[in-house]
């Protein structure tokens, strides 16, 4: 059963939060995990939610979510993150 994360994301440091946005793919790839949406645009259709940058990822179950947000690949990426943006992360089961 497939996993999403959704993120949305302020970015408050530019030139560090690039370094996240090089260094990530790779590690998503390797957890089986692909972007659904990556900072495209969006519109609200309803309520007060205001997302800066979303971004959604799929991976192949709940496992393989968490396998790669705790791996020792992603970790280092992750304080990159939290350093250069405010974020707020929910994964969510898929049918």
């Amino acid at each position: 059963m497939p996993a999403f994360l959704i993120a949305d994301v302020e970015v408050t440091d530019p030139a560090l939060y690039e370094q996240y946005r090089a260094g990530v793919p790779a590690t998503i790839a390797a957890y089986g995990g692909r972007y659904a949406a990556r900072g495209g645009a969006t519109e609200v259709l309803e309520g007060d939610w205001q997302p800066r940058r979303a971004v959604i990822l799929e991976f192949p179950s709940v496992e393989r979510l968490k396998a790669w947000y705790d791996s020792p690949e992603y970790r280092p990426l992750k304080e990159i993150r939290r350093k250069a943006s405010n974020s707020r992360l929910v994964m969510v089961e898929g049918l």
